[in-house]
C-alpha cells in the first residue's frame, strides 16, 4: 500500500501511453473497479491480456487481488471529458469492456469512434431491467420487443436495438451482455423485500416477524460479480461464438422473496415469522416511500432467466449458487457491522 493509503498501481493521466509488450491483445475496461470490474481485471492481467482500466477517479475494487497491483489505471472522466473518445481511441484498444454505459447517445459515439478502425471486439454491458415486463418465461435474450419500464431500461434497450442493427449492417463487432442483480460481498444486495433497506435483514436476525408484499412469490435473480466478469470474459474467449449476440448473465436458479426471507430466518438460526400484506398495505408497512419505489421495479418485473445459450454458446458454468452469493453478501453485512447479531 502506498502513503495515501492506496494500492501501488501505475496512474496514467496522459493520451500517450507506453504498452509493456508488443504483440499482446489490449484490452480497455471502461468502469473497471465495480462490481463486475473487481473480477474481470484479474481475469484479464492473468491470462495475459494488456490490460488498461479506466475509473473516473481512483476508486479501489470490492476485494483485492495481485493483478490489481500490476494493472495500468487511467483517470478519465466519460461525462465530463469532451474529449473522452479520442484519448480512448489512442490507447489503440483490441477489445473495448463497456461497463458504465447509460445512454444510447455514447453508445453511439463508440460505434462511430471505432467503426472501421479494426477494433476487434466491443463488449456492451446492458441490463436485466431491459427486459420489462414478463410475458413467457424464461425471457428470451434474443427478444427485440421488449417493454422496459423506465428510463434507465429504454436507454439500454436501446443500445441494444442500435448494436445489433450495427452487426448487421456494418460488421461492428459488438456482444451484449445482461447481468441480473450483481450481488456480492462489499455492497447493497437487493433483499427479501427487493429494496436495499437494511431493516429487513436487521429483523430476521433478531427473530422478529416481517411482512412480505403480495405473496412473496416474485423473483429475484442474485448472480455473484465474478460469475458475471466470467460472461464477459467467456465472450471475450469466444469472440466467434459471442459476436452480433445477446446473453443472460445470471446465477443457474432464482429465489423468490419468500424463499429468500425463510432463508434468511434459517441463516440466522430463527423459525420463520412471515405474514403477507397488499401492497398498498405493505407499502405503509414498509413507511419509505424511496423503497416502495424501489421494491416497485424490482418486484414488477420478476421473471426468470436463462443460462442455457450463455452455457452453450460460451461454456460458461456459474461459480456461485444465487444462495451462496446471498450468504456471502450477509457475512459481509456482519462483518462490516451493518448488520448485529446477539449472541443469545
Amino acid at each position: 500500500m502506498g502513503k495515501d493509503g492506496y494500492m501501488n498501481i501505475s496512474v496514467c493521466r496522459t493520451e500517450k501511453f507506453e504498452f509493456m509488450e508488443e504483440n499482446k491483445m489490449r484490452v480497455v475496461v471502461i468502469g473497471a473497479a465495480g462490481h463486475i470490474g473487481t473480477y474481470l481485471i484479474p481475469m484479464l492481467v492473468d491470462n495475459g491480456y494488456e490490460t488498461i482500466a479506466i475509473t473516473r477517479k481512483m476508486s479501489m475494487p470490492y476485494e483485492d487481488a495481485p493483478a490489481w497491483h500490476k494493472v495500468k489505471r487511467v483517470l478519465l472522466d466519460r461525462e465530463n471529458d469532451s474529449e473522452f473518445i479520442e484519448k480512448l481511441k489512442a490507447m489503440e484498444p483490441d477489445i473495448i469492456v463497456d461497463l458504465v454505459n447509460f445512454n444510447i447517445k455514447e453508445t453511439k459515439k463508440i460505434v462511430e469512434g471505432f467503426g472501421g478502425t479494426g477494433l476487434f471486439h466491443y463488449l456492451y454491458c446492458s441490463s436485466c431491467w431491459a427486459h420489462g415486463m414478463a410475458e413467457t418465461i424464461p425471457f428470451n435474450p434474443d427478444d427485440l420487443r421488449k417493454e422496459p419500464l423506465d428510463e434507465y431500461g429504454k436507454d439500454k434497450f436501446a443500445s441494444e436495438i442500435y448494436l445489433k442493427e450495427q452487426y448487421q449492417k456494418e460488421g461492428f463487432p459488438s456482444t451484449i451482455i445482461m447481468p441480473g442483480q450483481i450481488s456480492g460481498p462489499g455492497w447493497a444486495i437487493i433483499n427479501p423485500w427487493g429494496n436495499t433497506s437494511m431493516r429487513v435483514f436487521q429483523d430476521i436476525a433478531d427473530g422478529k416477524e416481517i411482512a412480505l408484499p403480495n405473496f412473496g412469490q416474485e423473483i429475484l435473480h442474485h448472480v455473484h460479480g465474478y460469475d458475471v466478469a466470467q460472461v464477459f470474459y467467456k465472450a471475450i474467449t469466444h469472440r466467434n461464438q459471442a459476436l452480433g449476440e445477446a446473453f443472460d448473465a445470471e446465477a443457474a436458479t432464482h429465489i423468490t422473496l419468500y424463499g429468500f426471507a425463510k432463508h434468511m430466518y434459517e441463516y440466522f438460526g430463527h423459525e420463520p415469522k412471515i405474514k403477507f400484506l397488499p401492497w398498498p398495505e405493505w407499502c405503509k408497512y414498509e413507511g419509505n416511500s424511496e423503497e416502495c419505489e424501489h421494491t416497485y421495479y424490482h418486484i414488477v418485473r420478476s421473471g426468470v432467466f436463462s443460462i442455457e445459450k450463455t452455457k452453450r454458446l460460451l461454456e460458461y458454468q456459474p461459480k456461485y449458487t444465487c444462495l451462496e452469493t446471498i450468504d456471502l453478501a450477509v457475512k459481509s453485512y456482519i462483518d462490516r457491522n451493518l448488520i448485529r447479531v446477539s449472541d443469545n
